[in-house]
């Protein structure tokens, strides 16, 4: 391994966090989808267990683990690995993301007679929740999602939408007890006036709160993802309510954000500290 590919490996993450299929000519793939409020975070394997398909799915745990997921649960049907050996990887993953700074939920559903479901099953306690099936893990993921830190409306493709947006962050701010934040304000005008603008289609706005973070995310029908704008050169005056350079305010002002493919979509999300100092 070169120093370059060292600094490769440990280079921190950063905004934004845009998380796709990954997919090599091996054969090796790892699909990651969410529901709108990205609360809950579906992943699958698709062939045999090897190293570089451990470094795959570790890059998609990291940019979830790096957005307001609460729970993600791993397809191992696909996965190739009749000896079990990857049941080390699975054990310290679970551990990952149970110790992250924002304690995440990792669920695996994998068939029961195969030695890695074995392997896990007798892991000392505790130890990942395992599932014969994926509808079986999400009813029992649904149960454990909290609701009551959560606001969602859906909402049509038209202008006032956006107002209807920033109305739920201050409803939310409200219910909560929270300081009214101008940044959430702001965030969640652009990334509803994107949703109006550029998909087209009904989206839903989700707001939650978790530790110390306000969450939005918008979920559309459109599956292609954000893009930042280059900087505008010195002197160049744009609009200010330029869909591109609203983008680059999201990336100035939250404190992280990304976007997630769904079923038929997309959701692009970001988070604003309480304690701004912003005020509506």
């Amino acid at each position: 391994m070169t120093a370059t590919d060292r600094r490769e490996r440990v280079r921190p993450l950063q905004p934004p966090y845009l998380v796709t299929a990954s997919t090599d000519r091996r054969g090796l793939s790892v699909g990651i989808t969410a529901d709108a409020s990205i609360a809950v975070v579906e992943m699958a394997l698709h062939g045999p267990w090897s190293q570089h398909l451990g470094s795959q799915v570790t890059a998609g745990l990291r940019l979830c683990l790096a957005g307001p997921s609460a729970s993600i649960i791993i397809d191992l049907h696909d996965l190739g690995d009749t000896h079990g050996v990857s049941q080390p990887y699975w054990a310290a993953a679970w551990r990952a993301a149970r110790l992250a700074p924002t304690p995440v939920r990792l669920t695996l559903c994998l068939p029961t007679t195969t030695t890695l479901d074995n392997l896990l099953r007798h892991m000392q306690r505790p130890r990942p929740m395992l599932f014969a099936t994926m509808p079986e893990a999400r009813i029992a993921t649904a149960g454990r999602v909290p609701r009551s830190h959560q606001l969602q409306a859906r909402l049509a493709p038209s202008p006032e939408s956006v107002r209807a947006a920033r109305d739920l962050v201050t409803q939310a701010c409200r219910t909560w007890n929270l300081p009214q934040s101008h940044d959430a304000w702001l965030i969640i005008s652009e990334l509803a006036g994107n949703a109006v603008e550029h998909a087209g289609t009904n989206f839903v706005v989700t707001v939650s709160r978790n530790g110390t973070r306000l969450h939005l995310a918008v979920r559309d029908g459109v599956t292609r993802f954000p893009q930042l704008s280059e900087p505008a050169p010195i002197g160049h005056q744009d609009p200010l309510n330029e869909r591109g350079r609203g983008l680059r305010l999201v990336h100035a002002t939250a404190a992280a954000w990304g976007a997630m493919p769904t079923r038929g979509g997309k959701v692009v999300w970001a988070t604003v500290p309480y304690n701004s100092n912003s005020q509506l």
